[in-house]
C-alpha cells in the first residue's frame, strides 16, 4: 500500500470535489493551489495509483485524453464533451432504451454514451486555445 502524501491527498480531493471528470492538466491546476510546486509527472503518477486502487475511475472518450472522476459516484452515468472548450460533464440520466438496439440474440453487458456539442459557457464559434 502506498503512503498518503500531501500531493496524493490534494489530487484526490480535487477530483472528489469536482462535479465533472477532470483531465490531468485540470487536476494539476487545481491541486497546485493546495501544494505549491506540484508537477505534472506527480499528478500522472498519483492519478494512476488512485485509479488502480479503485479510488478514482478513468473516463476514456474517443480522441481525447483520459479524465478522472471519483469512484464514490458509484452509479451508472454518461458524459457530454464540449467541442469548444473540451471540458467533460456528467449526464445523470440514462436512456435505457439503448439496450434494445443490440442485434437479435446478443446480450448487452454494459454500455457507454457520450454526447458531443457545446456547453452553456461556450458561445457559437468559440474554439479551444
Amino acid at each position: 500500500m502506498e503512503r498518503e502524501t500531501r500531493q496524493r491527498t490534494a489530487i484526490r480531493s480535487v477530483v472528489e470535489m469536482s462535479d465533472r471528470p477532470l483531465s490531468a492538466l485540470e487536476v494539476l491546476a487545481a491541486a497546485q493551489a493546495q501544494v505549491a510546486g506540484l508537477g505534472i509527472a506527480t499528478v500522472y503518477r498519483n492519478l494512476k495509483a488512485l485509479a488502480e486502487s479503485g479510488a478514482l475511475k478513468v473516463v476514456s472518450l474517443a480522441g481525447a485524453n483520459p479524465r478522472y472522476e471519483s469512484s464514490r459516484q458509484g452509479h451508472h452515468h454518461h458524459h457530454f464533451m464540449c467541442n469548444a472548450c473540451e471540458r467533460v460533464f456528467d449526464i445523470h440520466s440514462c436512456p435505457g432504451s439503448v439496450l434494445d438496439v443490440a442485434p437479435k440474440g446478443f446480450t448487452v453487458e454494459r454500455h457507454e454514451l457520450t454526447l458531443y456539442g457545446r456547453c452553456k459557457d461556450c458561445p457559437p464559434g468559440h474554439t479551444p486555445d
